[in-house]
């Protein structure tokens, strides 16, 4: 056999290798990327605050889309559909309620379940969101992310709060 032929195997070897590392390097930094998940947690960590404090909320804006939706259950009856901006506004007003700016605010995550394909993921929260010395109240956010440059943003947020005659479904958080 000629030293050509011989070469061709060993060509076509580093070709084909060199088309599939990129595709290496791609999960590589998707895998150093924090996850879906940690994106979530982390927007849970920012906007609990103590007494007298409110949230950084640049670190927040860095986790959503420009155009993120976030609609949140405000009553049995009625829903608030907002911008980012307009849910940063709600949760300002609400850290300017005497209560809080004395006890302080903490939403924390009880249960999560999450679902990552490609470039979006599906985060299910089972939360509590408590006043200190105060009573708690849990709600169910329902997070749509989206992979921007091989980080996690927040698309949408809907919230839906369980009462009396409509709990948290069974299997949810399972």
């Amino acid at each position: 056999m000629s030293k050509t032929l011989r070469r061709v195997p060993m060509i076509a070897g580093l070709a084909s290798l060199l088309l599939v590392m990129p595709l290496f390097a791609q999960d590589a930094s998707e895998a150093a990327a924090p996850s879906a998940e940690a994106t979530v947690r982390e927007l849970y960590d920012i906007i609990s605050a103590e007494a007298g404090r409110v949230p950084d909320w640049e670190p927040a804006r860095a986790l959503f889309i420009p155009e993120a939706l976030i609609i949140l259950r405000s009553s049995r009856d009625a829903m608030s559909v907002l911008t980012l901006d307009g849910f940063i506004e709600d949760f300002d007003e609400f850290y300017a309620t005497p209560q809080v700016t004395e006890k302080g605010f903490k939403e924390t995550i009880l249960d999560l379940k999450s679902t990552e394909f490609g470039d979006m993921a599906q985060v299910w929260v089972l939360y509590e969101a408590k006043i200190p010395d105060g009573g708690g109240n849990r709600g169910v956010d329902n997070f749509s992310l989206i992979r921007l440059d091989g980080e996690w943003r927040v698309a949408a947020i809907t919230n839906e709060v369980p009462f009396p005659g409509r709990p948290v479904p069974d299997g949810l958080f399972d």
